[in-house]
């Protein structure tokens, strides 16, 4: 039988911190939990129906690129063993979907690095021949490898959009020191895990990380890392510079919504049956070539 969606983390007794798009967070005293229910979004909005086992997909990816980069820089996941939690949390519903992490002060940026031309960075690229202000050759092409990976920071905004924000932007929100040391480990961390990456047939175009900073005030890396959600993946075998790509993320749902012409007002139109095992195949294979394991 196929799984069903999990779209909330409901455990009786325990009452949830926050709920974010795709994200159920307790609070553990000095840890969070963070669970991945397999909610989907698009366009800003979250459909009615998700994707089976895309939770268990993000956060198993995520915590074999925290292990794979920890030695680059230090990161937020202390287990994602349900027997390692506080016993009301030992559920089942968590086992596989969920991380005990550390707690942080979430620095207010987006570290958006990229290595290839895509989405809006060509978009910006074709008005101005820069991304937030960095400038790039003339003549590049949708899908070209950039020269070299560039830090391409965002605003962290709580409704809408992130907007592009210079590096003195950064460094204005965080003071100059955080921000040459998250622009530092953004290019790390991506080159790291794109070199990785390519030698198992997929790129990574571009992806976003997110820091936060521990009492202390060193800085880690937190959230979700190198997933389909927070990433451009490619499969390097059909990539051709100067059109857009094929891609192992939820391209087929925002491809659905065009189709029918959605308005992309809540509320969204659930996900036909056909478009939900594409997406889910799509997610599982990505997982599949980087791990080369099963999702658990």
């Amino acid at each position: 039988m196929e799984p069903e969606a999990v779209l909330r983390i409901e455990i009786p007794q325990l009452k949830v911190f926050k709920r974010g798009k795709v994200r159920d967070i307790f609070d553990v005293n000095e840890h969070f939990i963070i669970a991945a229910t397999d909610r989907i979004s698009a366009f800003d909005s979250i459909m009615p129906n998700g994707i089976p086992d895309k939770g268990k997909i993000l956060t198993q990816l995520s915590v074999f690129w925290f292990n794979f980069t920890k030695d680059i820089v230090p990161n937020h996941l202390v287990s994602a063993d349900i027997k390692d939690y506080p016993n009301s949390y030992q559920k089942e519903v968590l086992a596989g979907r969920s991380m005990l992490v550390k707690k942080t002060r979430v620095l207010p940026i987006e570290c958006v690095v990229r290595g290839y031309l895509s989405g809006s960075g060509w978009s910006d690229y074709q008005k101005t021949g820069a991304i937030s202000g960095v400038k790039l050759p003339a003549g590049l092409k949708e899908s070209d490898k950039l020269p070299e990976p560039i830090f391409t920071p965002t605003s962290k905004a709580d409704f809408g959009h992130d907007l592009p924000i210079t590096m003195q932007g950064v460094t204005d929100k965080v003071g100059k020191q955080a921000a040459e040391f998250v622009k530092e480990k953004t290019l790390a961390v991506y080159q790291a895990a794109a070199d990785y990456a390519l030698s198992r047939g997929i790129i990574i175009a571009d992806t976003k990380f997110e820091f936060g900073q521990l009492p202390d005030e060193s800085i880690i890396l937190i959230d979700e890392i190198l997933t389909p959600d927070s990433s451009r993946f490619w499969p390097a075998d059909k990539y051709q510079a100067g059109k857009s790509q094929p891609s192992y993320d939820k391209q087929f749902v925002r491809d659905y919504l065009l189709s029918i012409k959605w308005n992309k007002e809540p509320p969204a139109p659930p996900l036909p049956p056909e478009v939900v095992k594409k997406t889910q195949a799509k997610y599982l294979e990505a997982f599949k070539r980087l791990t080369g394991k099963g999702v658990l």
